[in-house]
């Protein structure tokens, strides 16, 4: 008989054990929240334009920002992600993607791409994604709403190609609050923060350049 329970608590504990590897598969599989973001069509009236070639590149950026996850910083010193939802992209590319969009909607330059596409660039757009993420609130609310502040900032270098040399650099950044602690209005605040960060550092862009395609014309190649 014990020869027979042994074996019958056995085949339990094998039952379960299937159970629970399936359930971890379940929750692994479970897919995420996808959300995107949204490029910038409006722009200044006094926008000048630049009949001009650009590139712009995909944004460099740290560890901690070049993913698909929600980054949010609970302390200064530590990072975390929130769970079951993803952007639709890892941050650099989303934003490389926007600014690509974003320059094509001011209607302002002659033809914009990234590298990959073989374009020959007059000037090359280089970013730096120094911030995407959000901030945990000091103190917690009297609802229990925990809004987040979201943290945009966005480096932006402007090289000459034919000349090999930078014209100029800024930084551009953006800081909102989230009207909750829900996804929906976190994902609102980070559109609405690289909203205007895009608006700025492309018409920044395009008058940078088209300053210095002004007083400096490529010299023509034969």
């Amino acid at each position: 008989m014990n020869r027979y329970l042994s074996l019958s608590l056995l085949a339990v504990a094998l039952v379960l054990s299937g159970c629970a590897g399936i359930d971890t598969l379940n929750r692994v599989s479970t897919p995420n929240d996808l959300y995107a973001l949204t490029p910038k069509s409006t722009f200044s009236s006094s926008l000048p334009r630049v009949s001009k070639q650009i590139v712009v590149e995909a944004p460099t950026a740290t560890a901690a920002v070049d993913t698909d996850q929600v980054a949010v910083y609970p302390s200064p010193l530590r990072v975390q992600y929130l769970p079951g939802v993803r952007w639709v992209d890892r941050a650099p590319a989303i934003v490389q993607a926007l600014m690509i969009e974003s320059f094509e909607n001011s209607g302002k330059v002659a033809a914009v791409s990234r590298s990959s596409v073989g374009l020959n660039p007059d000037y090359v757009i280089l970013p730096d994604l120094r911030e995407f993420q959000a901030y945990m609130p000091e103190g917690e609310s009297e609802d229990g709403e925990q809004p987040l502040r979201i943290n945009v900032r966005l480096n932006i270098k402007v090289v000459d190609e034919f000349y090999d040399r930078i014209i100029g650099s800024s930084s551009f950044e953006e800081v909102t609050i989230s009207a909750s602690d829900e996804m929906d209005d976190i994902a609102k605040a980070f559109d609405t923060a690289l909203g205007k960060v895009m608006r700025k550092s492309v018409e920044w862009s395009i008058r940078t350049i088209h300053t210095h395609a002004s007083k400096n014309p490529t010299p023509e190649v034969f």
